[in-house]
């Protein structure tokens, strides 16, 4: 091995709610490390953010490249497209408001500013389709938001039971097409998605959306054109539970 390999997943019952999030390391010397925590009030994003930041705290002292396998867009895009805009703007967004969870984000954009080049790869992987790392580190997070903590591994990779080197081979973020994204804006709304919070909610009406979102910090809001359009926007907004 000549890289760590990390997987990384979160999970929150309610989106508010009890949380938890779960990482596996597997470092160059062929040792794994499972971790896992939680919090009894928080959301999907804040667990997703948190099983990073703690994946990357307890490989700081090993050196060489990292290569972070998540299912989570909003983890991806965040660290490495969107935090630079973010700092320049003084963490704000590109719609004037302050950026949720700005201390986690500042946390990881340190862990991952500290790295060495070649420093950090990131990878994505869909969610619940048997990629066994990624599979596992759900079930950890799951666990601790149920607050049933698991039995964690800690120990050389001749005795663990799962095959965390098999990934897929396309590990790029999924992309809505030119296309569909270039129309949206003359298109006919199919239905007006928000986010408040980590919950998302669907809008027959632009009317609905805006009074929802009007006045709350952090809130998204966006046309939909379709179904398959609806869950392509809710893909890059790092959220996995269906609207409402």
């Amino acid at each position: 091995m000549d890289r760590t390999i990390v997987f990384t997943d979160g999970a929150a019952k309610g989106n508010p709610g009890p949380g938890g999030w779960g990482a596996i390391a597997l470092t160059p010397d062929e040792m794994v490390t499972e971790l896992g925590g939680g919090a009894p009030h928080t959301t999907n994003n804040k667990m997703e953010l948190s099983g990073a930041i703690a994946a990357l705290d307890a490989i700081v002292e090993v050196p060489g490249p990292v290569a972070i396998y998540t299912d989570s867009t909003y983890l991806i895009q965040g660290i490495t497209q969107w935090v630079w805009g973010w700092r320049k703007k003084g963490w704000r967004t590109a719609t004037g408001t302050e950026v949720l969870n700005r201390d986690l984000w500042e946390r990881l954009f340190a862990l991952t500013s500290a790295r060495r080049a070649p420093g950090i790869e990131w990878h994505w992987v869909r969610g619940h389709v048997g990629t066994a790392g990624n599979e596992r580190c759900d079930e950890i997070a799951v666990a601790f938001a149920l607050q049933q903590p698991p039995d964690l591994y800690r120990g050389p990779m001749a005795g663990y039971q799962l095959d965390v080197l098999n990934v897929p081979g396309e590990t790029s973020l999924p992309r809505r097409s030119a296309g569909s994204a270039g129309n949206a804006a003359k298109a006919k709304a199919y239905s007006y998605l928000s986010v408040v919070d980590g919950v998302p909610m669907r809008h027959t009406t632009w009317a609905e959306c805006e009074q929802r979102v009007k006045g709350r910090s952090g809130a998204r809001y966006k046309k939909a054109t379709s179904a398959a359009d609806e869950q392509a926007i809710l893909l890059d907004w790092g959220v996995r539970e269906p609207a409402r």
